[in-house]
């Protein structure tokens, strides 16, 4: 059956249309797919981020069923996520408390009847996981029926972050409160300045230190504490440390309290917060410093004068100080000063013959550097090659330094070498002594006694070989002695000595006839000494003397009593013959020749020069008995002594000689004017007799501060010091120098006069030079 086109045209266009249908149904069912599989790829990444963001759902239906993760069940520590919230409760360290489900069901059903949102904090018990639930009533398109949909946070690592934040925090604040207080107490002035180095901060030490009222009005006034100092002011200075990021510490001088201090300034650049400063008070420390450099000098210049060596070597083995003694001990060069180290030092020692000989040196140095580190003093002796003997202390101080003592002990070794002779030459001496001795201790035992002591007692020397006491000693000399009793009174000597440190004695007779004398004499030690002489023959002596001094006296007497009277009758016949003379030369009796004149005038120059002689005579007598009558007066010495050389004008011009008279016109004495006179004249005519003619006489007068001087000298023969003892016992030689004679009382009388005025006479004297005569009157 044939169709007709417009039926062909229909069909083909229904074939086009289902075919255009079924191709566009083919790109819808591939599009829908596309979109299918993009909707899965996008669900699965959804699913993915969820999984792995830090919150996790979990809806709540309105029955109390839940809907989540299972990595929420991780969180509560289960297995596995239960059906409903009350199943959440755990135990043994699994899910939430049963209080916190309580508390979560009421948040939830709230949020669920009102669509009020909530927040809450979890712990899951017996864990440190902490969670943060934020829940609101779900979207109905999302979950529809009333379902309240929660986030849950992990929020552990940032709740332990936040406490210990916290904890940071509050720490800080007590940190910073107890900063502020300590630098508010610090006795030193502490402050703070701004970026732009104005003060921000003062403490209270500052306040006081400037005198200000608080520390608001000394910042509000921006009052410094250091003054300007080269035209910088202490702003200027922190902006400089600020700039340069360095701290700056200076010492400078302020006035604190109406007081000018050193004070040590520091300021310390803190970033872009500002500057920091401080100001320490170093005048108390200045002060002892300079003290100590004082100390340190005087030390040293102590130790300078000190007989003993004294070296410091510090840690690093070189030498600090070494005083005089030291460096002439060691024969130091004068340029080794401090700075020299130990080896060295030994080297160089050595090289000068300091040291000992040794083999080995460098051995022997190493040992001796080891001394730094010894626990303790260190001493040693030391020979040297020249016969020197030093002692060498080395002690080692806890700061590892070394102080070196050299003492030389040449000297003390030889007196010990000489004490050690002296103790045995003693011994023998004092064994040999005449005396009988012996030492008791203080407890009254015998030490010591020589071989005499028993023999002058009469007892056996054995039985003082146990040391006996005093009381034993008595015991055993009382029946020797003439009167037993007296042996306690030589107890007595005994115990004077020893306890009461007296010296005491006296005399004990023996059976034998012999005297002993005893004596106690206290030693420096604390023993007593007991000294034991037999002083019989001397006692027999001592009477025999006794009976003729008392002789010699009585004959003395009857000498001074002859002298007298030989001098009062020499005087008589003497006056009358002198009258007589001077009769015959006044005419009375007749003209006389020319011959018999001149014998006249003989006779009468010999009766004034006999009246002389015995009125020295007299007067010596006098003197020597203490008898010559002195009569003194305030005379002036100079017109005194002038009258005295006056009186010997004629004899002085007669010989040839010449005279100096010297002194000052206001010395006064008070003397006897014709016994010191005569002194004067006796001295000058020696000297007139004594000095060839052209000779030259010298008489001085000097005033001393406690007296007057007159001297008188010559330059004429003088004497030797032979002639002169001679001469001062009233002798002199003849020409030859063999025979003696008396040569008048003229030196022997001078002395005596002198000294009756309490004064002196010296005589010097040179043979061939002169003769010099010095009296010194009080």
């Amino acid at each position: 059956m044939e169709l007709s086109p417009i039926v062909l045209v229909l069909i083909g266009l229904l074939l086009a249309t289902w075919t255009a249908a079924a191709a566009w149904m083919m790109l819808a069912a591939s599009a829908r797919a596309r979109g299918a599989e993009t909707a899965r790829k996008a669900s699965r990444r959804m699913a993915r981020m969820i999984d792995e963001a830090p919150a996790i759902p979990l809806v709540v239906r309105t029955d109390g069923r839940i809907e989540g993760s299972e990595r929420l069940a991780g969180w509560f520590g289960l297995d596995k996520l239960p059906r409903f919230l009350s199943e959440l409760v755990g135990g043994q360290g699994k899910g939430l408390s049963q209080d916190q489900v309580i508390a979560l069901t009421e948040h939830v059903r709230r949020a669920q009847k009102t669509a009020a949102p909530f927040r809450m904090a979890l712990t899951v018990p017996g864990s440190q996981r902490s969670l943060a639930v934020r829940g609101a009533l779900a979207d109905p398109q999302v979950f529809p029926g009333g379902a309240a949909l929660l986030w849950i946070f992990d929020f552990s690592e940032s709740e332990n972050e936040l406490a210990r934040l916290r904890a940071d925090a509050a720490r800080a604040r007590g940190d910073f409160a107890a900063l502020v207080g300590l630098i508010e107490a610090a006795p030193l002035p502490m402050w703070f300045r701004g970026p732009d180095a104005r003060l921000k901060l003062v403490n209270g030490a500052y306040v006081r230190a400037v005198g200000g009222e608080s520390a608001e009005a000394v910042v509000a006034g921006q009052v410094e504490l250091i003054e300007p100092v080269e035209g910088l002011t202490a702003a200027e200075v922190a902006a400089e440390a600020a700039e340069q990021h360095l701290p700056v510490e200076r010492v400078v001088a302020t006035t604190i309290d109406g007081q000018r201090r050193s004070m040590r300034v520091s300021d310390l650049p803190l970033g872009e917060e500002g500057v920091a400063g401080y100001a320490v008070d170093i005048e108390e420390t200045e002060e002892q410093a300079r003290a100590l450099r004082a100390f340190r000098d005087a030390q040293r210049q102590m130790l300078d004068q000190l007989g003993v060596g004294v070296a410091q070597f510090d840690a690093d083995h070189r030498l600090g100080f070494a005083n005089q003694p030291f460096r002439r001990t060691f024969a130091m060069r004068p340029g080794a000063g401090e700075g020299l180290e130990f080896e060295r030092f030994m080297r160089e020692s050595r090289e000068a013959g300091r040291t000992p000989e040794v083999r080995d040196f460098p051995a022997w140095r190493k040992e001796r550097i080891e001394w730094f580190a010894a626990d303790e003093a260190i001493e040693e002796n030391w020979p040297l090659g020249d016969g020197t003997h030093l002692r060498i202390v080395a002690q080692p101080m806890p700061d590892g330094s070394l102080v070196l003592i050299a003492e030389d002990r040449t000297e003390q070794l030889a007196l010990a070498a000489t004490r050690d002779t002296l103790l045995r030459t003693r011994t023998a001496t004092f064994d040999s002594l005449f005396e009988a001795l012996a030492v008791f201790a203080p407890d009254g035992h015998m030490q010591l006694w020589n071989r005499r002591f028993p023999s002058v007692w009469g007892i056996d020397p054995d039985e003082l070989d146990g040391h006996p006491t005093a009381e034993q000693l008595v015991a055993l000399i009382a029946p020797n002695l003439d009167n037993p009793k007296q042996a306690q009174g030589i107890g007595e000597v005994v115990r004077g000595a020893t306890l009461d440190r007296k010296q005491t004695g006296g005399r004990v007779a023996l059976a034998d006839g012999r005297t002993l004398e005893v004596a106690g004499v206290p030693l420096p030690d604390g023993n007593g000494l007991l000294t034991v002489l037999d002083i019989t023959d001397s006692q027999m002596a001592e009477d025999a003397l006794r009976q003729r001094n008392k002789a010699l006296e009585a004959a003395d007497e009857v000498k001074t009593r002859f002298l007298a009277n030989m001098s009062y009758e020499f005087r008589t016949p003497l006056t009358s013959i002198g009258g007589f003379a001077e009769l015959l030369e006044s005419g009375a009796a007749g003209e006389l020749t020319d011959q018999g004149r001149e014998y006249v005038a003989a006779i009468i120059e010999s009766v004034q020069r006999l009246t002389v002689q015995v009125e020295n005579v007299l007067d010596l007598s006098q003197s020597e008995a203490g008898l010559l009558p002195i009569s003194k007066q305030r005379i002036d010495l100079l017109p005194f002594v002038t009258k005295v050389v006056r009186d010997r004008e004629a004899a002085i011009v007669d010989g040839g000689l010449s005279l100096d008279l010297r002194g000052g016109a206001s010395a006064k004495i008070s003397a006897d004017e014709r016994q010191l006179g005569r002194a004067i004249g006796q001295l000058l005519d020696n000297a007139i007799s004594a000095t060839p003619k052209g000779g030259k006489i010298l008489v001085d007068l000097s005033r001393r501060k406690d007296g007057v001087r007159i001297v008188v000298s010559d330059n004429g023969r003088g004497m030797t010091r032979a002639e002169l003892s001679r001469a001062l016992d009233g002798l002199q030689s003849d020409a030859d120098g063999n025979l003696e004679r008396r040569q008048g009382l003229g030196i022997p009388l001078t002395r005596q006069l002198v000294e009756a005025h309490g004064g002196t006479l010296d005589i010097v004297s040179r043979k061939g030079e002169g003769t010099t005569a010095s009296i010194f009157i009080p």
